[in-house]
């Protein structure tokens, strides 16, 4: 099924300024990608915005047509992540972006003509500023081999440096975490329980044995990111990662039964594409 958002989200991110304090307006674009806004700042995070084959939900906008934008971020490297063709285009955006990534992928940023000046490569435990906006890198467990799938955080092939990441975001005194692509590892339910995550956008689309034969690599399923979100005391939670393509799908039904049975204490989210939600401290 094709989703088309009817209404013209560029344009709503770019005229919705007018937001409560501690209020962080949210558009989802499908995927892993979001748009985060406060009344004086924009955020991308792995801007998905290509049309490309496959695709079962379409950008809600292209890169052309991006409204202002303070900040890209961008987990790793797959192509529903950093999206090559799109950050080309952001690179030359009037606005003038900072582009944040992992360091091992900096050269992939520099290559599509982001200046050097433009783009800060990062790992976890350090934090950037950038005006009124935190961001704290956290490590993801995640993959890129095939066959077999190995999972890790990438610094075997990046030098010893953390390849995949995902990051706490702080606005407007809300803090959200935006994993990336990652599985469940020892020691990430005691840093997210130090950052005092407000809302978390989380992957719920697993991972399987037959999902890897078609190199496919996974993600906490619903469960898991249920389970992560109250064991890291998260106030709410938004599902992700799913919808996007036919073979990488996920069960947003099912993530609000299980968090209704299992987690009450937790707030769920369902947002449409392209189609804002504002939360509230």
């Amino acid at each position: 099924m094709v989703v088309t958002p009817s209404i013209d989200t560029a344009r709503q991110i770019q005229e919705s300024v007018q937001l409560p304090a501690e209020a962080v307006a949210l558009w989802w674009l499908g995927q892993a990608s979001f748009a985060l806004k406060t009344s004086s700042n924009t955020i991308l995070i792995d801007p998905f915005l290509q049309p490309m084959a496959g695709r079962l939900v379409p950008p809600p906008f292209t890169a052309g047509q991006c409204p202002p934008i303070n900040l890209v971020l961008y987990t790793h490297e797959h192509i529903d992540h950093l999206d090559i063709p799109t950050l080309e285009i952001l690179a030359n955006h009037p606005s003038q972006p900072r582009f944040i990534a992992p360091a091992p992928i900096i050269d992939q940023i520099l290559k599509a003509g982001v200046r050097p000046e433009q783009v800060q490569g990062v790992q976890p435990d350090e934090e950037v500023t950038n005006g009124a906006i935190k961001i704290f890198p956290i490590p993801a467990l995640h993959g890129l081999s095939f066959p077999p799938v190995t999972y890790s955080f990438g610094q075997d092939i990046s030098n010893g440096q953390y390849r995949y990441l995902g990051y706490v975001i702080e606005m407007a005194g809300v803090r959200i975490y935006h994993p990336g692509d990652t599985l469940v590892f020892d020691g990430l339910v005691e840093r997210l329980q130090a950052l005092k995550i407000d809302l978390a956008l989380l992957p719920i689309n697993g991972r399987s044995h037959f999902r890897e034969q078609e190199q496919l690599v996974g993600n906490m399923d619903e469960r898991e990111a249920a389970d992560l979100a109250a064991a890291a005391s998260i106030k709410a939670v938004i599902p992700t990662h799913y919808e996007m393509f036919s073979g990488n799908t996920g069960r947003p039904g099912f993530f609000v039964d299980y968090i209704r049975a299992n987690h009450p204490e937790l707030t769920c989210y369902l947002p449409s594409h392209g189609r804002r939600l504002i939360y509230m401290k």
